[in-house]
């Protein structure tokens, strides 16, 4: 008995074709290209998904950067003030405070500099 593949043929091809559509000339109308184009696209989507959130970690590690420069404060100084005030909020979250309220920001940046200036003392 002779095997026919046409519904299941016409779906896989159907599904490629929907995952690359929007590419302009042949890479959305030809198949052999449509491949190329998914394999591809898949590819540089996983990588970039990694790639998102290295970005993000240093976007938001200048921005507190910036807000220590204006307090008169390094970013490594403030981070170890944190770590020894017992201090952990993450990177994004004091990146936010720095940017929407720079009050309570003021708050951590003296918590830090008491906590780094209490264990000189004890080193002392």
């Amino acid at each position: 008995m002779r095997v026919r593949y046409g519904k299941a043929r016409h779906r896989s091809k159907k599904r490629l074709f929907k995952e690359a559509r929007g590419n302009q000339g042949g890479r959305s109308k030809l198949l052999r290209t449509v491949k190329e184009t998914v394999v591809r696209s898949r590819a540089c989507a996983y990588r970039d998904r990694r790639t998102r959130k290295r970005e993000f970690r240093a976007l938001w590690i200048t921005r507190i950067t910036a807000a220590c420069r204006e307090r008169g404060v390094r970013y490594s100084t403030f981070i170890h003030g944190l770590k020894l005030a017992g201090i952990e909020l993450n990177r994004k979250s004091l990146s936010e405070l720095a940017i929407h309220s720079p009050a309570v920001f003021d708050e951590i940046v003296a918590l830090a500099n008491e906590s780094l200036a209490s264990a000189e003392s004890s080193a002392a």
